[in-house]
């Protein structure tokens, strides 16, 4: 199997608003340092499982909508707990929708949440 990671970051503000969440409830920031891998088979022809620069632009794309964002107030996470979980899946499935035309292997999106913390989702 062959991969490509690149690595970005963004900075959201959010709140977590069910009992179960403790503190989290309530309004606070996060720091998520993202790592999108590309995962594939085969290299193509170019000997390549996706060009890089395009995979980092890609990911700065959709980033680009949610940095610096309270994504309490984004209409598309309206009555949505937006865990760290949840939050690399939506990353994940934006980024396979702006790489399907071009990328058929599998995308892996880990968001680092603190040094020793990080959730991720992985999927065709």
């Amino acid at each position: 199997m062959y991969t490509v990671k690149v690595r970005n970051s963004i900075m959201i503000a959010h709140s977590l608003p069910h009992p179960f969440f403790g503190p989290a409830q309530n309004m606070h920031g996060a720091t998520y340092v993202v790592d999108v891998t590309f995962y594939s088979k085969d290299i193509d022809a170019h000997n390549v499982v996706i060009d890089i620069g395009k995979a980092k632009e890609v990911t700065s794309e959709v980033l680009s909508h949610l940095n610096y964002k309270n994504l309490d107030e984004l209409p598309q996470f309206k009555d949505k707990l937006t865990t760290t979980e949840f939050m690399a899946k939506y990353i994940h499935d934006s980024i396979k929708e702006k790489v399907n035309a071009f990328f058929e292997g599998q995308i892996s999106v880990c968001l680092g949440e603190t040094h020793d913390a990080w959730a991720s989702y992985s999927g065709k």
